[in-house]
């Protein structure tokens, strides 16, 4: 497959495959996949099977709802054809796409589906999976993502995760997770359920917690609604609250640049870096509730955490040879800690908390992204708060250090924010995992919340990698990245994605470990996308050769 440049904007009027509708407190996704609308030619969606087009409008609609839909208390996803819920990731699709491609597809998927769950965690928006028809691997894996699963009991349909057997990948990586961690099911059952094509249904997809209930067709419209209702009634979102309409990004894009107004990306693919520069907040910003309203999408932490977020998708997927993110902030360290004062002071807003919500989901990308990642902290930076919360996300951080009468030496400062308003997906905060939640080490940096910091003090608290002079500042950073430029890229994602998840591990660094290790293995391996894997034979007639040697 031809790989498309991929855009991960879009609008309700553009979708091609779901239809979005609100009732009350209660918005419905409805799966209706165009299969004729695949992102890239070679393969229909038929069956409700998905592509990565398809995941970037579900989680545009899911962005949509937590801003312009702030009534909304409960999202019901189901699907508008007859007898099929969803048949999980297009397989034709997964056949001729390349590794890179497969590996940053079930990335982006999982991340949506994670989305959910925090949303759920966080801001209190609800989901609920009415499964009115078959629903298989990926399929299933977006049920499970959601708070409750019904399933309609016609006697036909079932849920099922049928990876192993027919395709010799893992069931959706997350769908196996959630399985287990999530829904409990017992590891016997979950075997059996994992290794048979047909799926489970009816009463004993319920006995063996694969679903929370059923309901007879019959009374399936009123069980959904009646379990919609109930999800609302848990849920801590606004009544009243005012919708914050999100434009488009619109950004600047050249074949080495891509700037938006708060985030601009210069590329150098000669060296095959990208240098990330994030603009910090000017002008008088806003204090209150009602300001920030009439702001809308231009309001500077909403806006900034759109265009990184859309940045990072962008680089992950259409820049593969960029292997080294160097990150730079530029502004004022004292306008950033406003900001995050305000963020703190009006925590309990719901538009506060899904701006919050939507900078953690994003700040959590970078953690995610198989690139190298490199603070350069020099004069005029403004890593501070929120804005540090970039740098504690890099395998390394660099602070320039000049004398100390130099009226313009870079300082870095750490706010509330940085610990605990952006946890990673093991639930800690960076400085957590920074200094593996030590105590001494953590109420060190907790006094001096508020502080600016110059390289020696930031070198003294263990918040920067290394901070060298002005005499030392351009060849040891030329050295450092030339010597990442020059190892293999394979070993650095195994390293950092070990290194960057060294807390506890839960649901979703298991879910993001199995997707870095045994299925980015199992994605190369001829069993799955060899000549005669089941990957490339299915749908075929043929039947797949295996080779049996365990390994």
């Amino acid at each position: 497959m031809s790989t498309p440049l991929v855009q991960y904007q879009t609008h309700p009027s553009q979708y091609k495959h779901w239809k979005l509708s609100f009732d009350g407190a209660v918005a419905t996704l409805a799966a209706d996949f165009d299969e004729d609308a695949g992102l890239a030619p070679g393969y229909k969606l038929k069956l409700n099977s998905y592509d990565l087009g398809v995941d970037i409008e579900l989680n545009d609609a899911i962005n949509r709802i937590r801003f312009e839909h702030p009534e909304i208390k409960t999202v019901v996803i189901t699907s508008l054809k007859e007898k099929v819920f969803c048949s999980g990731a297009n397989i034709f699709m997964l056949g001729v796409s390349s590794h890179a491609w497969k590996v940053n597809f079930c990335k982006f998927t999982n991340e949506t589906r994670n989305g959910l769950e925090d949303s759920s965690v966080h801001n209190g928006l609800k989901f609920l999976a009415a499964v009115n028809g078959s629903c298989a691997g990926g399929g299933y894996e977006l049920a499970l993502a959601c708070d409750e699963i019904l399933l309609i009991d016609d006697r036909s349909s079932a849920v099922s995760l049928p990876e192993v057997p027919l395709l010799g990948v893992l069931p959706g990586t997350g769908g196996l997770t959630r399985v287990t961690d999530k829904r409990k099911v017992r590891h016997d059952l979950a075997d059996t359920f994992c290794t048979t094509t047909e799926g489970v249904r009816g009463q004993k997809a319920k006995d063996w917690r694969l679903v929370d209930d059923i309901a007879k067709p019959a009374v399936f419209a009123q069980k959904v609604k009646q379990m919609a209702t109930e999800l609302a009634q848990t849920s801590a979102r606004p009544t009243n609250a005012k919708p914050v309409i999100l434009g488009a990004l619109n950004p600047q894009i050249s074949d080495v640049s891509r700037r938006y107004a708060y985030v601009q990306i210069e590329m150098d693919r000669q060296q095959r870096t990208a240098t990330w520069t994030a603009m910090g907040p000017t002008g008088n910003q806003p204090k209150d509730i009602d300001a920030i309203v009439a702001l809308g999408d231009a309001w500077y932490p909403l806006q900034l955490a759109r265009e990184l977020d859309d940045a990072i998708l962008h680089m992950r997927t259409n820049e593969l040879d960029l292997g080294i993110w160097l990150f730079k902030t530029k502004g004022d360290a004292q306008s950033v800690l406003s900001m995050d004062e305000t963020l703190q002071r009006l925590s309990e807003h719901g538009l506060v908390k899904e701006t919050v919500g939507l900078l953690r989901r994003t700040l959590s990308r970078l953690d995610v992204s198989s690139r190298s990642l490199f603070a350069l902290i020099e004069q005029d930076s403004c890593f501070a708060g929120t804005l540090l919360e970039i740098a504690l996300a890099c395998d390394r951080s660099y602070q320039l250090s000049l004398p100390d009468d130099a009226h313009n030496a870079p300082h870095i400062a750490v706010s509330l924010a940085n610990f605990g308003s952006y946890p990673m997906v093991t639930g800690q905060s960076r400085l957590q995992r920074r200094f593996y939640n030590e105590d001494s080490l953590m109420n060190a940096v907790r006094a001096q919340i508020g502080n600016l910091l110059d390289g020696e003090q930031a070198m003294a608290l263990g918040l920067v990698t290394a901070s060298p002079d002005d005499l030392d500042w351009a060849d040891e950073v030329r050295i450092a990245i030339e010597e990442r430029a020059s190892m293999s890229p394979d070993a650095l994602t195994g390293m950092e994605a070990n290194l960057r998840f060294n807390g506890p591990e839960n649901m979703f660094t298991r879910v993001f470990g199995r997707l870095t290790a045994w299925q980015n293995w199992i994605f190369q391996r001829p069993n799955a996308v060899g000549e005669k894997g089941a990957l490339k034979v299915y749908g075929k007639g043929e039947k797949s050769v295996f080779d049996w040697t365990r390994v």
